[in-house]
């Protein structure tokens, strides 16, 4: 049903005029924005004096309650505090906008406030009183912390990877809250916001409420969340151990229970960042969090959708202490797609970014079973697959390693290489086989010379198995021939 509602005609779609992502001047936000109701979205925020959700205002009552206020440079600097605070509480309305011709000027009275606020602690013109400080946050989290509407899988049975192709959700009531978000951001890498002070309102509570929006399928909401998440996270220190728990217990819920949540690849990105932070040596805490998360983060189908961003934090691991490349490798290898081929191919390329910051030691530890599922990848009948596992030859480093080893690696490989040559039908394939194979016939030509005799004893085996196999069904095809009654024959 949800597509139904947020489906709007050509007409409606053309009047979007919403700022980008990375645009972040409020200024920006167009008032003519046509936009689609959602039933979720419907639902008006609490008001002032009420915690409770009312419904969505009407045009008496938001007449009473958003009226216009003066502008901050209209009046004096004493008073400039108090008009902030009535600011904010005329900001606390929210409206329905399922129907942009209805209620227009208050919807612009609210929205031109919120470009004052952002003005008012963008500019420094004075530092908030605690009260204000206060009186802003429960302003933000009224119209920030809401019911997300259900995500379309949800209505149609459709995967991850499907929604991808569609048009992302684009939420109507964006002109005020990107306005919103401008406020916080602002608010928390404002210098005159003082951590000791502000962590009183942005508290565990306010962050796990953040959190809990980064399911938001709007990706403008994302991006933004992703800004100030990151920003709190630097700016209150006391926060950040609480914040990585939570971002685990989103991971593992992803994991093991859901496998859809549309801000993996954020909370990855911030992730990324805060990873490359890390004090050496690496505490056991944050070793964990990689075994535990971020590692089976590579089970789920929807994996593409975040690859990019979770590779790059399992490459700060391993360049940051080279001992994990032994548990990344394995790490993926136990979770290695068995039939989705794109899935192969994303832990091709992760691979050999975490074999280029292996050491020697570290890769002899693993190198067995790793070539043992390479040579698997080399015969795949998906040449995209084959051929990314012939890509690793091209790499000096990964070539080196090989080479220092090639006595255990290539009677791993021999036969892959050599029944690609025989029978691969992709024609690239069979050209990089031939450029691996002639390789290692320069690395060690003698060792070559061994697997190659030791490849063709084996195939011999394998065709005298096959004659006797055919030997024994003919006797029995025979012998059922013979003993057939007469009729039969």
């Amino acid at each position: 049903m949800k597509r139904a509602q947020r489906k709007p005609s050509k007409s409606d779609t053309d009047g979007f005029g919403n700022a980008p992502v990375g645009n972040r001047n409020s200024e920006s936000v167009s008032t003519s924005n046509v936009v689609v109701s959602h039933a979720a979205h419907g639902a008006a925020a609490p008001s002032l004096n009420s915690l409770g959700p009312p419904p969505p205002v009407t045009g008496g009552a938001a007449a009473v309650a958003v009226e216009a206020l003066l502008m901050f440079r209209d009046v004096p600097v004493s008073e400039r505090q108090h008009l902030f605070l009535k600011k904010c509480q005329v900001c606390c309305f929210q409206f329905d906008f399922s129907d942009t011709l209805k209620m227009v000027k208050e919807k612009e009275i609210k929205r031109l406030n919120l470009v004052e606020l952002v003005d008012f602690v963008q500019s420094g013109s004075g530092k908030l009183t605690e009260s204000n400080q206060e009186e802003m946050i429960r302003m933000i989290s009224v119209n920030i912390f809401r019911c997300l509407p259900p995500s379309s899988h949800e209505h149609t049975g459709s995967e991850n990877n499907e929604a991808e192709e569609e048009e992302p959700y684009l939420d109507p009531s964006w002109s005020h809250l990107q306005l919103v978000y401008e406020l916080l951001l602002r608010y928390v890498v404002s210098s005159d916001t003082d951590a000791k002070v502000a962590k009183r309102f942005i508290n565990h509570s306010f962050v796990l409420k953040l959190l809990d929006m980064f399911d938001s399928e709007d990706p403008r909401e994302r991006e933004y969340l992703k800004t100030i998440l990151h920003r709190i996270y630097g700016k209150f220190m006391v926060h950040r151990p609480f914040i990585r728990k939570a971002i685990n217990n989103i991971f593992y819920r992803f994991i093991y229970e859901t496998q859809r949540h549309n801000g993996v690849g954020e909370l990855l990105e911030i992730l990324g960042s805060i990873i490359n932070g890390f004090a050496l040596p690496l505490k056991e805490e944050h070793k964990l969090f990689l075994m535990r998360a971020l590692i089976p983060l590579h089970k789920p189908k929807s994996i593409a959708m975040y690859h990019q961003q979770l590779s790059y934090c399992i490459i700060q691991f391993v360049e940051k202490d080279n001992k994990l490349a032994d548990t990344v490798i394995r790490g993926l290898l136990k979770y290695w797609p068995i039939t989705n081929c794109q899935k192969e191919t994303l832990f091709l390329g992760e691979l050999e970014e975490v074999l280029e910051a292996t050491q020697a030691t570290e890769f002899q530890r693993c190198m067995v079973p790793f070539f043992r599922q390479i040579a698997r990848c080399l015969n795949s009948p998906h040449f995209q697959t084959a051929e990314r596992a012939l890509f690793l030859w091209n790499n000096e480093h990964i070539v080196s390693l090989i080479a220092q080893n090639r006595n255990v690696i290539l009677p791993l490989v021999f036969e892959a290489l050599e029944n690609n040559i025989q029978s691969h039908w992709n024609q690239a394939v069979h050209g990089l086989t031939a450029n691996v194979r002639k390789m290692f016939q320069e690395m060690d030509a003698k060792l070559f010379e061994e697997c190659q005799k030791q490849y063709a004893e084996k195939r011999a085996h394998v065709d005298e198995a096959a004659k006797k196999r055919e030997l024994t069904w003919q006797k029995l095809v025979d012998a059922a021939a013979a003993a057939a009654p007469h009729h039969i024959r």
